[in-house]
Formats: C-alpha cells, sequence, structure tokens
C-alpha cells in the first residue's frame, strides 16, 4: 500500500466531510467507491490488526446490511478470518470512511485521530 486509500459512499455526508479535510489539509489520497470496490481482505487484516483485532470497529454497526444479516448477533461466533471475508465481500458492511495507506488505518472520521495519524499533530 503505497498510497492513501479512502473508501467513502458518495451520499455520506461523514465522507465527505472527511475528503473535503484531507484535500484541504494537502493529503494525497486516492477515493474508492465502498460498495463497488470494498476494501480488501489484507487491508481489513492491517486495519484489524492495528485496532487490537477488535472487529467490531471495522464493521458499519448502524447499516440496514448489519442488521439484516443479524451480524452484530453472530459476530461474536465468527473468527477474525470469517469476520474479514463477509467484510472484504460487501462493502455495506464496513465502518466509513475506511482509510488505508502506510502505517495509516482509519475507520469513521474523527478529525483529531486523523490529524493525529495523517499529520502527526
Amino acid at each position: 500500500m503505497s498510497t492513501l486509500k479512502v473508501y467513502t459512499l458518495a451520499n455520506c455526508d461523514t465522507c465527505r466531510k472527511a475528503t473535503k479535510w484531507l484535500r484541504a489539509q494537502g493529503v494525497a489520497f486516492e477515493e474508492r467507491a465502498i460498495r463497488e470496490t470494498p476494501p480488501t481482505a489484507a487491508e481489513l487484516r492491517a486495519a484489524l490488526a492495528a485496532h487490537g483485532g477488535e472487529v467490531r470497529r471495522l464493521c458499519n454497526t448502524a447499516g440496514r446490511e448489519y442488521r439484516e444479516l443479524k451480524l452484530g448477533e453472530r459476530i461474536d461466533a465468527m473468527t477474525p478470518g470469517e469476520v474479514v471475508t463477509q467484510l472484504a465481500g460487501n462493502g455495506s458492511l464496513v465502518k466509513r470512511p475506511f482509510a488505508v495507506g502506510p502505517g495509516v488505518a482509519l475507520m469513521g472520521f474523527d478529525e483529531a485521530a486523523w490529524r493525529a495519524t495523517l499529520l502527526g499533530k
């Protein structure tokens, strides 16, 4: 991963806020549509490792598909690999915006966390 990849959803206000912030800070990134091109299993595993193996942190727990699949009820019985496979196959299940790159694994937009991780401030 040589470039920061930011997976977004076009009609997501938080995603638009994150990409606007990145542009304002001069951070180079490649934007990808999360539903059409979900994060890869490798990217999800890297984010999982960066966040202490907490699989729920990767999930869009407020999403309709997450609820319809009853993933919240099943996730504790799933292995991390099973969760990663499920998320890599359905970008709607991934917390967004989802940003990955060299030494970067961010889910959701928290300006302070993004500033600290991407700008070292």
